[in-house]
């Protein structure tokens, strides 16, 4: 597969998948938990509150592992797995950019002095379950 067709079908996959889950390393070990994310081009972005573990995990180590796209129909569904570094970004313009009101369950609006964002920049995106030979790797 080419590079190109790569990035597409990661891309789809990002584009048609929003839950999934983010390991992080706490006390040396993995913590994952399920996440929703969105993305503007390979850059993912989750929310999440300042007071939160996750938030404190990341701050001691920015390594991260995120699982989506998995549809749970069968041992064949593509779905990516990414590792990458993660930060905490708490701008008011990418705040603005993901709230919606499904979000106003944990957070009292995108004004919420608790309310941030985890950016993942990949290190690496592999492409599972995509044709014969997978895992393909997405040049980054």
């Amino acid at each position: 597969m080419e590079q190109e067709q790569i990035k597409q079908k990661v891309l789809d996959i990002l584009d048609h998948h929003k839950i999934g889950s983010l390991a992080t390393v706490k006390g040396g070990k993995p913590h994952s938990r399920y996440m929703t994310f969105f993305h503007d081009g390979l850059t993912l972005y989750t929310p999440t509150s300042v007071e939160t573990h996750k938030a404190e995990e990341i701050d001691n180590n920015p390594n991260v592992h995120v699982l989506l796209g998995y549809d749970g129909e069968g041992f064949g569904d593509a779905y990516l797995e990414i590792e990458g570094k993660a930060k905490i970004n708490g701008s008011k313009e990418l705040k603005d950019q993901i709230w919606n009101e499904q979000l106003s369950r944990w957070f009292a609006g995108k004004d919420d002095p608790n309310l941030s964002v985890l950016e993942i920049q990949p290190s690496e995106i592999r492409l599972m379950n995509e044709g014969k030979s997978t895992p393909v790797i997405l040049d980054l």
